[in-house]
């Protein structure tokens, strides 16, 4: 077994003792899970878990509802499996909320549910609905309510969270990949290249983050991608003020002059010898902006320059329901938001437990 390995283990052996931190990689993994098979578990499949009945908007959380399903006619684009997996599947019918229905020789007749005490008798012929007749009629429940369109909270919690994980994961790639770049230079170089990098982070460092991010957005557009590219491009300046003062305080250790007395390339010192020793403090601070992406994604939404309707964001779910928080229904808006609160409480658990496991200073 080699040293590194061994430094693994020993790490690895002190972060499984620290309960926050397995609670946290707990709900992690759960979360990737849970988001890769969104709409193999939503009860609402369709497209952004988008399925709209008006009349039972605004519902409370555990409310059931009878549906008779009703061709629409619509013609619906043939998908294969992995479209449907990754993009859910247009419905094919449309789900009328009923309070009952009495079966005739040729027809059907149900009362559709209009609002609280008010239906309305419709009649459709058998030949018209699929057979057996028992297969139109289905009974839904809604876990966690519907929002003010009538859309199930709960598939869009789950659907919604591919963009939380997605934003983080993204913004953290970015800001990785500039963020080590710039701060490896200005520490190994120093001088004149350390002045001009530094100059750059602190003027953007003194710049508000929603405030940039703001800017950015407006420039490049709102929309899906947009965001995640926003986020990360004002996350990578606390990756280049750390990169740097680690790359500063090694560059002199033996293993580096050993190095440069091997005739090694900077490049290579810097990218072979010298990163790969300050891993343990990039990890802590890429769960630390994995959280704060989150956050920040959440925030965009909930003001309007976030991802659009009618893909599900929480951040845009709490603004579309936040009304109901002093009315009959306050669950609707408070569900994402106890959502984005365990995913941010789960990441920073874990970078508190990396940072203790790998003992960062």
């Amino acid at each position: 077994m080699s040293a590194n390995d061994s430094l693994q283990n020993l790490a690895w052996k002190k972060l499984r003792k620290n309960k926050g931190a397995v609670f946290g990689l707990f709900i992690i993994g759960a979360s990737i899970v849970i988001a890769i098979f969104a709409y193999a578990i939503a009860p609402d499949s369709s497209p952004y878990a988008n399925r709209m009945v008006v009349e039972i908007a605004g519902r409370q959380p555990g409310f059931t509802q009878k549906f008779i399903l009703l061709n629409n006619h619509r013609y619906i684009e043939r998908k294969n499996i992995l479209d449907r997996f990754f993009f859910g599947k247009e419905d094919n019918v449309d789900y009328v909320p009923i309070v009952s229905y009495t079966e005739h020789s040729d027809s059907i007749v149900y009362k559709k549910y209009i609002d609280e005490g008010v239906s309305e008798n419709i009649s459709v012929a058998k030949n018209a609905l699929q057979q057996p007749i028992e297969s139109n009629f289905v009974k839904k429940k809604f876990t966690l309510g519907t929002d003010k369109f009538g859309r199930d909270i709960l598939s869009r919690l789950i659907i919604g969270l591919r963009v939380s994980l997605g934003v983080g994961f993204i913004a953290v790639i970015i800001s990785l990949s500039i963020g080590i770049i710039a701060g490896a230079i200005a520490g190994y170089y120093r001088g004149w290249v350390d002045d001009i990098v530094m100059w750059f982070v602190n003027v953007l460092w003194s710049i508000p983050t929603l405030l940039l991010v703001f800017a950015i957005t407006l420039l490049l557009g709102k929309g899906f991608w947009q965001v995640f590219i926003a986020v990360g491009l004002t996350m990578w300046i606390n990756v280049a003020r750390m990169v740097r003062g680690q790359v500063m305080s090694v560059r002199e250790l033996e293993y580096v002059e050993a190095g440069r007395a091997l005739g090694f390339t900077n490049m290579r010192i810097i990218f072979k010898h010298i990163l790969p020793n300050i891993w343990g403090p990039i990890l802590v601070v890429a769960a630390s902006n994995f959280a704060s992406a989150i956050v920040i994604e959440a925030g965009l939404s909930f003001l309007g320059v976030g991802v659009q309707p009618p893909q599900p964001s929480w951040g845009l779910m709490i603004k579309e329901n936040y009304n109901f928080i002093i009315t009959h229904n306050p669950m609707l808006a408070l569900a994402p938001g106890f959502a984005i609160m365990l995913l941010v409480l789960a990441f920073n658990l874990l970078g508190n437990g990396l940072r203790d496991a790998l003992n960062v200073k």
